[in-house]
């Protein structure tokens, strides 16, 4: 009997008569030409250590899994792969109140993690679509943006401290739970954004703030792309609380209400609008007030067209569905594309005058939605359908109007699978070769989440 058989029987596990078909795929619609070879949910970080020894001794490969909500390809394994799933892996460890800092294992799902904090008067800010089944670890390794980067930044900035296992099966413990540590080379940061390929994060220490005691939202129209930057501009420098810019062009907002089967917003009158919140740490802090005067200022003096300010938590949320209904969208235009790009603000209108002004030359039937956290220069740019031969011309097509303006080809989505034939319109070759170095050092046999962001 093999090792891995023999910690089969120990460990969580799945196998070939089990259903495996939930860890075959991702949301990004990539699934799995076969089956892998087993599936292990390990509960502890001892017991992914010794999972990945194993591996090592019998050569497999392994996919690491978190939430399978990644759109790149990440989690899907190739056929004889050993999946590690880090599901089992849910427990929050320990929250310090006084210091604010909460310690989890990998496999805590974002939305559960949220919620736990705040019932003891903490938040931990970090939003997406994905919030109900995207776990911590996966947020980790692709260094997950959301909603709210423009205020607290992305998972880089509310990771402290990490537990890594290595390829080797080393447990390297860097669980530190200070804000400051000047102590040399800051390792965790090898770890955060490589998406598993240089080790699996199992637990985190994570900042927390004060759980705001409200929330204000706003829908703002507006008349033009210098509109845009000026709300944004006078936005950060007037709302101090400002945790969320939210840009939606009319044909998202159009295809959102019908996804959602409610009204468009303003009728669909104007050309784009502005999702805008600002979060205020005491009821009586004025922030909604504040918020109220300023698109009040912005509308009579001609830099705003509209603005819907809803009058309770439900109204809020309408809106908020409205620019979480990518998903439900998608549906009804594969095969499709959605990108993830990062583009400096001063290039944005360039670029996507150029993007959709080629896309519509050679792809004239399909539809072009865009939306995005423009308040961190994160465009999403969906198009669909297209043929199943055309997807990559059509990523090629974007990626080099990209390049063009010396954006990035992946946001916050990450590389995977699927942008991995891309990355060289967003990385110059000594960086690609350095990245190269770095992992043969850490995973020269790439037994960690082989064929994913890039190749030795």
């Amino acid at each position: 009997m093999s090792t891995l058989q023999t910690l089969a029987k120990t460990i969580s596990s799945l196998g070939p008569e089990d259903d495996l078909s939930r860890y075959l795929r991702d949301e990004s619609g990539l699934e799995a030409e076969g089956l892998p070879a087993q599936v292990l949910r390990p509960r502890t970080t001892a017991e992914v250590a010794a999972i990945v020894r194993a591996c090592g001794l019998e050569n497999r490969r392994m996919t690491i899994q978190g939430g399978r909500t990644g759109l790149a390809g990440g989690a899907v394994p190739d056929p004889g792969d050993v999946v590690l799933s880090l599901e089992l892996m849910d427990q929050i460890e320990s929250l310090d109140a006084f210091s604010g800092t909460v310690t989890v294992q990998g496999g805590v799902v974002l939305e559960s993690l949220c919620r736990q904090v705040e019932a003891q008067g903490w938040y931990f800010p970090m939003d997406c679509g994905a919030r109900a089944s995207c776990q911590i670890g996966g947020n980790i390794a692709t260094n997950a943006g959301g909603n709210r980067v423009l205020r607290y930044g992305t998972m880089r900035e509310l990771v402290l401290g990490l537990e890594v296992v290595l390829a080797d099966g080393t447990v390297l413990t860097m669980m530190n739970q200070g804000l400051k540590n000047n102590t040399g080379l800051d390792l965790k940061h090898l770890f955060i954004g490589t998406e598993g390929t240089l080790g699996i994060v199992t637990r985190a220490v994570l900042r927390l703030f004060p759980k705001p005691a409200e929330r204000h939202s706003a829908l703002v129209a507006l008349a033009d792309f210098h509109q845009l930057t000026d709300l944004l501009k006078a936005a950060r420098g007037t709302l101090p609380t400002l945790s969320s810019f939210e840009v939606m062009w009319r044909g998202y907002l159009q295809a959102a209400a019908r996804a959602l089967n409610c009204q468009e917003p303003f009728d669909g009158a104007y050309p784009l609008c502005v999702l805008l919140e600002v979060e205020s740490g005491r009821p009586d802090a004025g922030d909604g007030q504040a918020l109220h005067r300023f698109l009040e200022e912005r509308i009579a003096g001609g830099e705003a067209l509209d603005a819907i300010l809803p009058q309770s938590r439900q109204q809020a949320a309408q809106l908020w569905r409205l620019r979480d209904a990518i998903g439900e969208i998608l549906y009804d235009m594969q095969p499709c594309v959605a990108f993830d790009v990062g583009i400096p603000l001063q290039a944005l209108p360039g670029f996507m005058e150029r993007a959709c002004a080629r896309l519509d030359a050679r792809w004239p039937d399909a539809r072009r939605l865009l939306f995005g956290h423009l308040g961190d220069g994160n465009l999403h740019l969906s198009t669909g359908p297209h043929p199943p031969a055309d997807l990559s011309a059509v990523e090629s097509l974007v990626y080099e109007e990209v390049e063009r303006v010396g954006g990035s080809i992946s946001a916050e989505h990450g590389i995977g699978r699927i942008k991995k034939p891309f990355l060289h319109h967003s990385r110059s070759a000594p960086e690609l070769a350095l990245m190269r170095q770095i992992r043969h050092l850490l995973d020269s046999r790439q037994q960690l989440n082989c064929g994913r962001v890039l190749d030795l």
